[in-house]
């Protein structure tokens, strides 16, 4: 049906890659490129022998516009899933403009010299897709991506208006390391220690990075203490549903992982700025001055988040709690929600979690764009779709849902 091009080799990508796999109807070819070709080569090398799917690989810069408009050009995908870093959504995007591809990714783009993200960078791209007849899908991973999808959802089938909307997003895992991310340390570091960020009666209220925070019990799970960040999809899902008074994203945190970041903080390793270093030559004459950046130093010593998957056990719940007035003029509430288990997600892909529940949904906007139901011209975020057949297949590819009607949402 289709021709796709996957940039990354890490945990989401491998976990798509595995999914584009067990869908050799809708993919009918498939390559992976990435900055590292051996990577590539390798997950190639486990998908041949599980799926007997023939691979291709290669290897590209994913900041070099020139670099990816020569490699879109010479395979010509039907659609780019761009499951790289979201330093390089707008190379990627340019790229696609420039060769005549569809774009998907699931983070929005954030510049690396500032820890920063919002989707203006990206929503600026509107006018050229739409002239150039392309679709580009924005943030189909779980949060944002099935998280919007779950908001379009409930304001499809259950209510008139919605007032209230939390996200909420709990690792309830354990990895049985001292500390690690769960995704990219360079982007997960630089998204916790920015200041909170929440949506109320048409703008946004700006808070201190953690200051808000208060327990909420999780299905099957319990209670756990959870924060309020600044977290993407709130700022489309406020502009794409208008009734919406309030949105607010939530995250757990352990007490260990807490105390690691404030030392990493404190003694300067989050930076994201260049310092200086001299560092002895390998040959003994000296000395040379280098610049590092702290932050990127750091990622390259902690454990690699997709080395966790096999000693990593528990699950996640991520879900939406929504209050509203129902179809039927009375206030309701609706939580609808996914809990994932680590375990199964390694036993399948070999990856944790975290990697599954976002490269599943990036998966699933590819079919949809491959299939024609999510197909226009423009640059959308996946809650201007119809979600009904997304919600159908995240039941059937490893990621279920579950719905609260009328309960105690906490919030």
């Amino acid at each position: 049906m289709g021709r796709v091009l996957i940039i990354g080799a890490g945990g989401v990508a491998t976990v798509a890659a595995h999914k584009v796999c067990q869908n050799p109807d809708t993919f009918t070819e498939v390559m992976i490129a990435s900055r590292t070709e051996k990577k590539c080569i390798a997950l190639a090398e486990v998908l041949k022998k599980k799926y007997g799917t023939d691979v291709k690989t290669a290897q590209v810069d994913a900041d070099s516009v020139e670099q990816l408009v020569e490699l879109f050009g010479s395979y010509k995908p039907d659609l780019v899933m761009n499951l790289a870093l979201p330093y390089q959504d707008l190379t990627i995007m340019e790229a696609c403009l420039q060769t005549g591809c569809n774009y998907l990714d699931t983070a929005n783009y954030e510049p690396k010299d500032e820890a920063h993200f919002e989707y203006s960078w990206q929503w600026a791209y509107r006018e050229r897709f739409e002239q150039a007849g392309l679709c580009a899908i924005l943030g189909c991973g779980f949060d944002p991506g099935v998280t919007s999808i779950y908001t379009a959802y409930a304001a499809k089938h259950h209510f008139k208006e919605m007032h209230y909307l939390d996200i909420v997003d709990c690792n309830a895992g354990n990895h049985h390391k001292a500390f690690a991310t769960n995704f990219n340390p360079e982007i997960n570091i630089r998204e916790i220690t920015q200041k909170g960020l929440y949506y109320e009666n048409g703008k946004y209220i700006e808070t201190e990075p953690m200051e808000i925070h208060q327990p909420l019990t999780y299905p099957g799970i319990g209670p756990k203490e959870s924060y309020l960040l600044h977290h993407e999809e709130i700022e489309s899902l406020v502009i794409n549903f208008p009734t919406i008074k309030r949105a607010r994203f939530w995250m757990t945190f352990g007490q260990q992982y807490l105390n690691y970041l404030d030392v990493i903080q404190n003694i300067g390793m989050a930076r994201i700025d260049e310092v200086e270093y001299k560092a002895p030559k390998a040959d003994g004459t000296g000395e040379e001055v280098v610049k590092i950046v702290p932050l990127q130093f750091l990622k390259a010593v902690l454990p690699n988040p997709q080395d966790l998957g096999e000693n990593y056990d528990g699950e996640t719940s991520i879900g939406c709690r929504i209050r509203g007035i129902g179809n039927d003029g009375k206030e309701h509430t609706y939580y609808v929600y996914n809990n994932c288990s680590h375990q199964a997600a390694y036993e399948e892909t070999g990856m944790q979690g975290v990697s599954y529940t976002t490269g599943v949904p990036a998966m699933i906007g590819a079919m949809m764009f491959l299939k024609g139901i999510w197909s226009k011209p423009g640059v959308h975020n996946v809650e201007e779709f119809d979600p009904d057949p997304f919600m159908d297949e995240l039941n059937k590819h490893g990621l279920p849902w579950h719905e609260i009607h009328d309960g105690d949402l906490e919030l």
